[in-house]
Parts: structure tokens; C-alpha cells; sequence
């Protein structure tokens, strides 16, 4: 089968053995498929095979995560209500891949049984492949008489009898604290739209409502964690990013002089919808030039010699995301390697991500870790930016943001989250440095790689870090 280009980057030491030619796995049912060249358009196997894997890391999920997250929170009771094309941001973490939708109105329902486990309710939804046990209530509540209000509840919850089975499903159980997602901090944890919250209130009643707590740490933290098993896959989706981004970065892709910025966007887009992958964003080029350059840089520019590329680029498959962020060079005439200054430049914001990576520590907070970063970076006087955040089921992911790129003294709120074991980050920044060759104007060298936290809380690259410049000659 063939295979992408090979890498011809320097990796970090971490991920030596990664830098080898890409060997896609190949699904065996695309081998009877009758198209074989269909098979260099599926990196991750065929549609099916994929769905298998999330399906299988979703049980994980919810047999591994969820309760020890209930459990830690001091919560037995957590009730997720949404509408078809309404769904809470949990929806994604909680539902099969082969679900795309809440049906009606679904209500997720998990109450902690102690040593049985945490018992899975779907009320109007389905069981996700026997994740959750499904209860539908058929009975529809008489609509109101026209001209009439009748009876304030019977129209309250006309059409849909769920909320009556939820409060069941509540009186049975008798929990002690019934969370709901509802934050002022997190878009993740504010699921629980006003009308389903009006909704829910109303037809539970005050002794039910006053057992209500929030869930905003559970709910954020279910999104964020990730199995080992999901360790391989993503390891390749960052390995096929680097792949696509070095030959975008090329003399394959970028004639200097004739080629735009737009243009090598576009190649990039196409490159993944041609492997069958998909992006959570629309991929950036931009460049940097000396002043005095005969073209100023604009909207769309020409790629020309002497330039400074930079990329911003994810890719999406089987659920989760990555992020990269990748610095390039345009050769100049008589030119064999990059010039001294923007080595510098790129190595500097290598050790801010060495930084990064070593203040990166479970049970921290995301605030505690901008700090301890910007601290050390100051004193080895580098001029930089901490912006890194979490990634997987989202690009911008569940969990504790280190730093905004305009929020360098702490982020309230999202940056007091605190850091868990077996999460993904993107460690996203910048540095900033004077480069004597462009008669020391200042070069901003950003990057973004995404790194695992393991169960143990050991960090390590997910695929590897760029070291040096991908070379246009």
C-alpha cells in the first residue's frame, strides 16, 4: 500500500523511533472492496473498523471513568436532559459513535449503586450498544382544550411524558445529591439548556430540586479523560499531521515566487479530505519577511525566498482531535541551511515547550502551571507566550487552559480547573527574538504539539516535537 511521504524532521528524543515511514493499517474489508485504490484513502481502516475502536474506548469510559469521577465528586445521582440538535456539550463523551443525534428528548440518567456499579439509564434514547438500559414512555399528556389553559402541569408537559419517568426513576432510587450540568466556568459543563432546567424543575418538585448540586468538575473531567487504549490512534493522527505538514512545506507543494499562502491551505484541506480524514478548523499559512523586501506582506501573499513560513493545522478521525503548529523556510539563492538567527529563534521556543512540558503535572492547575512556566521563562530571559490547552474529544478540549494569548496572569475560572491523569494537551506557544540577519527585527516562532499525560501522570510527546525547519529550496 502506499504511504505518505516520508518524515524529514528531526524529532525530540522521545520520539526517535517515530520518525519512519507511515504503515497504514489496512482495514481487511477494504481489501474485497473492488477499489483498491481506495485503500490509500483510508489511514485508520474502514468507516465500520473505526466506530468498533471509539465503541470499545466509550465502554472504558463509562465503566472506568465514570464512576471513579462520580465517586470523587461525592455524587450518586447525574441527570444529562437534551433535545435532538440541542445537545449537551457531554453528548460526544457519553453516546455511541454511531449516535449522531439525541432522539426527542433524551435524558441520560446514572445513579451509583455502590459495589453493583454505576446502573446506566437512557429515558427516550437508546441503549448505545447495551451501554445503557433504555426506557421509553409512550403515553403522551393530553393537550389543553383550545382557548383554555387547563390544568397548569398537563400543559407543561404535554406531548412528552420523560420528565414523569425521570421523577420515577428518582422516587425509586432516593439519591442524596442529583447533579446537573449547569457552569458559569465551562461551556462543557453548561449543557442543561433553561427550557429542559424549567422543564426538569417543575415536574421533579422542591423535595427533588433541593438535592440538586452542580457538575461542573464531573462533567469536565469526563470529557477530558482519555483511555490508554485511544494512546495508539492518537499517536497516528499527530504522526499523519507531521506527514501532510512537511509536504506542504516542500518543493512538492510551494514554488517559490508563484505559490500563495492560500494556495498551500487548500492543499491541505484536500490533502485530508483525499485520505478520508477530516479538521476541526480551517488551516493558516502566514509568513514572515525582512523588512525592505521588495513585496510587502498582505492578504494572501506569494510565497517568495527568504521567507518564514507558519502553519496552524488539525486533523480529525475517530473522534479526537490534534493541533500543530510548525515553523518553515524558504531558501534564498546560494542558501544550504536555515540562517543562525531563526535557529535560535526556533530554539527558544523549543524550551518553552521543554518549560511547558515540565511544569505539566496532575493536580496542579491549569493558573499554577502558567505561572511556574512564565516564572522560569522570565528568568531565562525569553521573550514569550503561554497559551496551551487541552485536546480529544474537542480541539479545544475539556479540562484546565494554561494561559490565553491575551490572558498571561492566569485565566479565572477555566484556569483553575485542575489537571488529571490520562488527559491529552496541545502545548501551544510563542517566543519572540531578534534575529541579526534581518538586521535583528523580531521573529515570532510559534508552535504547538500535543502531548499524552499518561495514567501515571508521566507526560511524553504524542508523536514527537519539530527541532528544526521544514526547508523549501
Amino acid at each position: 500500500m502506499r504511504t505518505l511521504s516520508v518524515l524529514l524532521l528531526a524529532v525530540a528524543p522521545l520520539a526517535t523511533a517515530a520518525a519512519q515511514p507511515i504503515a497504514f493499517p489496512v482495514s481487511p474489508g477494504s481489501r474485497t472492496s473492488g477499489s483498491p485504490a481506495a485503500d490509500t484513502l483510508r489511514p485508520f481502516g474502514l468507516l465500520r473498523d473505526q466506530a468498533f475502536q471509539q465503541q470499545k474506548w466509550f465502554e472504558l469510559r463509562m465503566e472506568r471513568t465514570l464512576p471513579m469521577l462520580m465517586r470523587r465528586e461525592g455524587v450518586d445521582m447525574w441527570v444529562v436532559p437534551m433535545r435532538e440538535y440541542n445537545e449537551d456539550p457531554l453528548f460526544k463523551a457519553i453516546t455511541s459513535p454511531t449516535t449522531f443525534a439525541a432522539r426527542r428528548r433524551t435524558i441520560y440518567v446514572f445513579f451509583d449503586r455502590g459495589a453493583q456499579g454505576v446502573e446506566r439509564i437512557a429515558l427516550g434514547g437508546t441503549s448505545q450498544g447495551n451501554v445503557f438500559k433504555a426506557v421509553r414512555s409512550m403515553k403522551a399528556v393530553p393537550q389543553p382544550a383550545a382557548g383554555s389553559r387547563g390544568n397548569d402541569r398537563q400543559a407543561e408537559l404535554w406531548g412528552d411524558e420523560q420528565w414523569n419517568i425521570l421523577k420515577q426513576v428518582i422516587e425509586e432510587r432516593k439519591p442524596n445529591k442529583i447533579a446537573i450540568n449547569t457552569s458559569r466556568n465551562f461551556a462543557f459543563a453548561d449543557g442543561l439548556s433553561s427550557g429542559e432546567k424549567e422543564g426538569m424543575l417543575q415536574a421533579l418538585g422542591a423535595p427533588w430540586t433541593s438535592k440538586i448540586v452542580n457538575a461542573e468538575a464531573l462533567a469536565v473531567d469526563l470529557i477530558a479523560a482519555r483511555q490508554p487504549e485511544e494512546e495508539a490512534a492518537f499517536r497516528e493522527l499527530n504522526r499523519v499531521a507531521w506527514e501532510i505538514i512537511t509536504e506542504a512545506f516542500s518543493n512538492r507543494v510551494i514554488t517559490p515566487g508563484v505559490t500563495k499562502t492560500d494556495d498551500v491551505v487548500w492543499w491541505m484541506r484536500q490533502r485530508l479530505a483525499d485520505l478520508g480524514l477530516s479538521t476541526w478548523f480551517q488551516p493558516s499559512v502566514e509568513i514572515q519577511r525582512a523588512f525592505g523586501s521588495p513585496e510587502l506582506v498582505g492578504v494572501n501573499p506569494t510565497i517568495l525566498k527568504g521567507d518564514v513560513l507558519h502553519c496552524d493545522f488539525g486533523v480529525t478521525a475517530l473522534g479526537l482531535n490534534t493541533d500543530t503548529q510548525h515553523m518553515g523556510y524558504v531558501l534564498k539563492d546560494g542558501e544550504t541551511d536555515v540562517p543562525a538567527g531563526l535557529k535560535k529563534a526556533l530554539a527558544n521556543s523549543n524550551r518553552l515547550q521543554d518549560l511547558t512540558v515540565e511544569e505539566l503535572k496532575p493536580g496542579r492547575t491549569g493558573n499554577d502551571v502558567l505561572k511556574a512556566v512564565l516564572t522560569r521563562m522570565r528568568s531565562e530571559k525569553i521573550d514569550g507566550t503561554e497559551y496551551s490547552h487541552p485536546i480529544g474529544l474537542h480541539g479545544h478540549g475539556a479540562g484546565a487552559l494554561i494561559g490565553l494569548w491575551d490572558y498571561q496572569d492566569g485565566v479565572p475560572g477555566r484556569g483553575d480547573h485542575t489537571i488529571i491523569p490520562g488527559m491529552w494537551y496541545s502545548i501551544e506557544l510563542q517566543a519572540t527574538t531578534p534575529v541579526p540577519e534581518w538586521n535583528n527585527q523580531q521573529v515570532r516562532s510559534a508552535q504547538e504539539e500535543d502531548v499524552i499525560i499518561d495514567a501515571s501522570g508521566k507526560v511524553r510527546w504524542a508523536f514527537g516535537r519539530q527541532s528544526k525547519f521544514h526547508l523549501v529550496k
